[in-house]
């Protein structure tokens, strides 16, 4: 017989059964399931989170499969969430999954509550829209941004996404890597606050590697609103 307990066994040795039964009754909402999207679904889909709401419109395209970990080559031409939605719901089975072919614009009018929501998306505009609307909700979101071998990470509470110059600008060109680098920070932001363990907030976290190919990490205090 399958437990939380002997499923999430690793995890209850970590924290405990009560903290590990706790995230039974959270929900969370990842908008974008394409490289960070997936990860971040696999990551936080099997660490007993009882319910993941994945937001995406995009069907897997060819280009997408390498650094995509969810997709294979049969999947191509299919809604991204859906799959996502179906790998989660195979590997855990105490979590439920819902998948939203629909831009975040039309999701946030679904009148349901979160606890927290993940950034996935490569979209600036799309990134101040969810600051806006988690600020309305009063739950915190997770921002991740990749381009190149860098990316950024974020855990905004009280900071504006406004900092940020709103453009058109999409990354030029990615390493898989990266993608699951980034998107693993972000899980672990998201799962320590779920836990209630301690986390730090409204602090940007920037990754590179220099011209010695040293990876850097750079911290930098976001304005938070008065």
């Amino acid at each position: 017989m399958i437990t939380i307990e002997n499923y999430f066994n690793r995890q209850v040795q970590l924290w405990g059964e009560e903290t590990q039964k706790s995230l039974q009754d959270k929900k969370i909402a990842i908008i974008g399931s394409g490289g960070l999207g997936c990860s971040l679904a696999y990551a936080l889909g099997t660490s007993g989170i009882g319910e993941i709401n994945i937001v995406d419109f995009d069907r897997v395209s060819l280009h997408n499969i390498h650094r995509q970990i969810a997709f294979n080559l049969k999947d191509e031409g299919r809604y991204k969430s859906e799959v996502v939605a179906e790998i989660i719901k195979s590997k855990n089975p105490f979590v439920k999954v819902y998948a939203y072919t629909i831009g975040f614009d039309e999701f946030q009018n679904i009148d349901k509550e979160y606890d927290i929501i993940l950034d996935a998306t490569d979209n600036l505009y799309v990134r101040e829209e969810i600051d806006n609307f988690s600020k309305n909700m009063n739950i915190p979101w997770v921002y991740g941004g990749v381009e190149a071998f860098n990316g950024q990470v974020c855990f905004f509470d009280k900071a504006s996404f406004q900092v940020f110059t709103i453009s058109e600008h999409k990354p030029v060109g990615i390493t898989a890597p990266i993608v699951m680098h980034i998107a693993s920070l972000q899980a672990n932001l998201a799962l320590r606050y779920l836990a209630k363990l301690p986390i730090v907030k409204d602090k940007l976290y920037y990754l590179y590697f220099n011209s010695n190919g040293e990876l850097i990490t750079q911290k930098f205090n976001m304005p938070t609103q008065s």
